[in-house]
């Protein structure tokens, strides 16, 4: 089928501080769960592309880590991610809510100014305020960035997503499709059961657990009728992997029963699966350890 002459396609970034609900905005605009959403700081960690298709255009969606100072090697490559996303833009999803203050990062906001793609500012979880506060934050918000255009939304309730769909594919360029239409993400089936087995790690586990542990996926295999996966968690301490074994390996198998059901749900096949966990002194700060993990690019 040929590519219409009027098709529009560009990647729409999604760019913020932690816990602004980035996460929760893409899978409202996709359509399907592809980002982990967990009320934690660094749920997401690498930037994820999801990808929606019409007759006439595609939009590439990217989630991308909330934005902090680094403070180890991990964090510097999660906003390597984010420098990446401003970089290739065609258009930036700014998203705040209604509580965090607008000089957060303000070097990240001043730069939204200096951008030659459009910007929108989206003020999220509106459903947690009122209307004369979030007037005035939008206006606010218009005085510090006066070129972006703004949306008060709330994605977990799906209020105004249509309208920034909408807005979105006008601002798009016209351009044949990046992606075959077909492709829903960039990210393959071994990605999305790591992520759902850390996403279970940060529901579990308190403190400094979940921030120290990565979840590798060392065996995938595809039957007809299940999918037969083997997973590593990597903590750095053995203290650490007591604490995720938990009291006779309880604490272990309650993520493991719902890591299975959850990739149940989501690959839409029967899963049995095998989770182990191991040591791995300062993979934090290991380069070669980060580019096994997929943090750092060749």
């Amino acid at each position: 089928m040929d590519t219409p002459k009027n098709h529009k396609s560009g990647f729409v970034n999604i760019i913020g501080n932690p816990n602004v609900g980035k996460s929760t905005l893409m899978n409202a605009l996709v359509g399907e769960k592809l980002s982990i959403v967990t009320p934690k700081a660094q749920t997401t960690r690498h930037r994820i592309m999801g990808i929606v298709n019409g007759d006439d255009y595609q939009i590439v969606y990217s989630d991308t880590p909330g934005i902090l100072k680094p403070s180890y090697m991990l964090q510097k490559s999660m906003m390597d991610f984010v420098k990446c996303a401003i970089g290739d833009a065609d258009v930036i999803l700014y998203v705040t809510d209604v509580v965090e203050k607008i000089d957060k990062n303000k070097d990240y906001v001043e730069n939204l100014n200096q951008l030659l793609c459009p910007v929108i500012i989206i003020i999220n979880k509106i459903d947690k305020s009122d209307q004369e506060q979030v007037k005035e934050l939008a206006q606010r918000w218009h005085e510090e960035v006066p070129r972006a255009e703004i949306f008060a939304a709330s994605a977990l309730e799906k209020f105004n997503v249509s309208a920034i769909f909408d807005r979105v594919i006008e601002l798009l360029p016209l351009s044949p499709p990046w992606y075959d239409k077909d492709t829903f993400t960039d990210k393959s089936m071994r990605f999305f059961a790591s992520e759902i087995i850390r996403e279970k790690i940060l529901e579990n586990y308190t403190k400094e657990i979940p921030y120290c542990t990565e979840v590798v996926i060392e065996e995938f295999k595809e039957g007809q009728e299940r999918y037969d996966i083997r997973a590593v968690i990597n903590v750095m301490r053995n203290s650490q992997k007591g604490i995720i074994i938990g009291n006779k390996g309880t604490a272990l198998k309650k993520v493991g029963t719902q890591a299975r059901l959850d990739m149940e749900a989501f690959f839409e096949k029967k899963v049995f699966l095998q989770i182990f966990v191991k040591v791995e002194q300062d993979w934090r700060e290991d380069k070669t350890m980060l580019r096994r993990f997929g943090y750092i690019q060749d």
